[in-house]
């Protein structure tokens, strides 16, 4: 996968996953409940857009979520339109996303 070098870096602080290519920053925001996590919004710098990072740093997150043993909801529209995409990844779906 193209950025397998970058970190993905879960800075807890501000609820964010970060990933910084070319010295900017991209990121998930992201709510933590419980064993769920809420993906509400993902966001990448326009001058970065269209080179696969959102991609690239959203299956990271996908990793650590499962890696971690949490249960997302995805509430980014992004998020939602790439699970359509990449089904496979159901499997870390939260079964009840209630808030």
């Amino acid at each position: 996968m193209k950025y397998d070098n970058i970190e993905l870096v879960n800075n807890e602080a501000i609820h964010n996953f970060e990933f910084v290519v070319d010295g900017k920053r991209s990121f998930i925001d992201y709510q933590l409940r419980g064993d769920k996590i809420y993906l509400v919004h993902t966001e990448v710098p326009a001058e970065l857009e269209g080179r696969g990072i959102a991609a690239a740093m959203v299956e990271k997150a996908f990793k650590y979520i499962e890696s971690n043993s949490l249960k997302m909801v995805p509430l980014c529209a992004y998020i939602q339109q790439y699970l359509k995409l990449h089904p496979e990844w159901d499997r870390i779906l939260a079964l009840n996303g209630n808030i």
